[in-house]
């Protein structure tokens, strides 16, 4: 059994989860804020819930419609379709009911997010199939990520609003700006650690006629469009911490992100497969995390949360 749910795990690379989530949990606890409530363990499970299946059905899809792909690339000819290790006909049912109940959760959150659940779906599927007739397939994965924080938001909301107001003397609600800011650094950041990810496959592409920035400008140009896409993607989150008021913890985690980011981008130019999958996989699991930890610090223990101006 632990090894059959190992083997599913990992052809939905359920560890990749930790990329998007984070972003969603960091957008529930300021949704909740602004609410000047917390969320409770049913939201909170609810969200998890939703965020599993999303991404489970989102992955499966990928593997179901890339299946040709990877069985001609070397690097993916092990992957579990192009091997037998699972067949077409299951991973079809893991999508279709990973999408169910990322359907079902919606339903139990609130009817906004269960009226939006058929677009979530559509973008997060959608993606896969980007790199056969646009080189900005890239910025589709990044949108397609980016809905993680604005559903989770929604999730606690209800409702969408898009200009701040004030209520009572002093609380000011800042509409959609907060979860609009987080999904604008999510869009960055993705493009920028897609297309470190897409140098591994540059020479593939190009002869099997797919497309992305890495095809289309070589890996060179294409890892300087990720680096100032990440050095935007630190500018806007540095913009999240101000319209929040953060104070020290939060500057302090910028100040690892940053030097993340850098550690990154110098393992990528070095184009060697294993260093690229450190970058790839390791240091934005680190990045993400790392950013859950210092919103959820100043959002859940104000006490600690030292003015440094």
């Amino acid at each position: 059994m632990i090894r059959t749910l190992f083997k599913w795990g990992n052809f939905v690379k359920l560890s990749h989860t930790v990329f998007a989530l984070p972003f969603a949990l960091a957008s529930m606890l300021l949704a909740a804020r602004e609410n000047r409530g917390w969320p409770g363990w049913r939201l909170f499970g609810l969200v998890m819930l939703a965020m599993v299946c999303a991404r489970t059905c989102a992955m499966a899809f990928n593997r179901i419609v890339d299946r040709r792909f990877d069985a001609l690339n070397p690097r993916t000819s092990g992957r579990h379709l192009p091997t037998g290790e699972i067949s077409l006909a299951s991973a079809v049912v893991l999508c279709t009911l990973s999408a169910g109940g990322f359907v079902m959760a919606a339903r139990a959150l609130n009817p906004l997010c269960f009226y939006l659940s058929p677009i979530a779906l559509f973008l997060i599927c959608f993606y896969s199939l980007t790199k056969r007739f646009t080189d900005f397939t890239h910025i589709w994965l990044g949108i397609a990520l980016a809905l993680a924080p604005l559903g989770a938001w929604l999730a606690v909301e209800g409702r969408i609003e898009f200009l701040p107001r004030v209520e009572g003397a002093l609380a000011l609600q800042h509409g959609m700006l907060v979860p609009g800011l987080l999904a604008a650094a999510v869009v960055l950041w993705l493009i920028g650690f897609d297309i470190i990810y897409a140098t591994q496959d540059y020479e593939f592409d190009r002869r099997q006629g797919l497309h992305s920035l890495v095809v289309r400008w070589g890996p060179q140009n294409a890892l300087g469009v990720a680096f100032i896409c990440h050095i935007f993607m630190w500018g806007v989150l540095v913009l999240f911490g101000l319209v929040n008021k953060f104070r020290l913890i939060y500057w302090l985690g910028m100040m690892v992100i940053a030097a993340l980011l850098l550690m990154e981008h110098l393992y990528a130019r070095r184009r060697d497969l294993r260093l690229v999958n450190v970058a790839f996989f390791k240091l934005n699991a680190i990045i993400s995390l790392v950013f859950l930890i210092i919103v959820a610090v100043e959002v859940i223990f104000p006490w600690f949360r030292l003015r440094w101006y």
